[in-house]
């Protein structure tokens, strides 16, 4: 395995993480990026390896009938290097360190915050267009 950009676990059991939200909610951030990456195609096209339930997830995901929180707990709640291609890698590389903040600013107003979010796809259309615009800026300053 390669590189680990963020782990639902590190979340919920960080002493930080709330005791009022079950600890799915430590993956909700996550799985939104994961979904977007996926959905905006510089998801890996080898994703599910041999996994081919993981394949029906991923159907699922594009229809909309799982939700990104919960997509990224078929993943067991790691995003890593794996579920991307070249270019999704090397602009998570750039970018990752910054998506709290624009997590928080987009969709809940505070880090502190981020995981009270509601895991929906009403969630992940507000946050879309502003990783859509990360994506193009990075991709203009190549």
């Amino acid at each position: 395995m390669g590189d680990k950009y963020d782990d639902a676990s590190w979340h919920s059991g960080g002493e930080k993480f709330p005791a009022d939200v079950p600890e799915e909610a430590g993956g909700t951030h996550i799985g939104m990026f994961v979904a977007w990456a996926v959905l905006a195609g510089v998801g890996s096209d080898d994703i599910c390896g041999e996994h081919s339930d993981e394949a029906q997830f991923v159907a699922q995901l594009r229809q909309r009938s799982i939700t990104p929180g919960a997509f990224i707990f078929v993943l067991d709640g790691k995003f890593t290097d794996f579920v991307l291609n070249d270019e999704g890698n090397a602009f998570t590389r750039a970018y990752y360190d910054r998506y709290a903040e624009d997590y928080a600013a987009t969709v809940g107003g505070d880090v502190a915050d981020a995981y009270y979010i509601e895991d929906s796809w009403a969630t992940f259309d507000r946050l879309k267009p502003m990783l859509d615009q990360r994506l193009a800026e990075w991709r203009a300053s190549r």
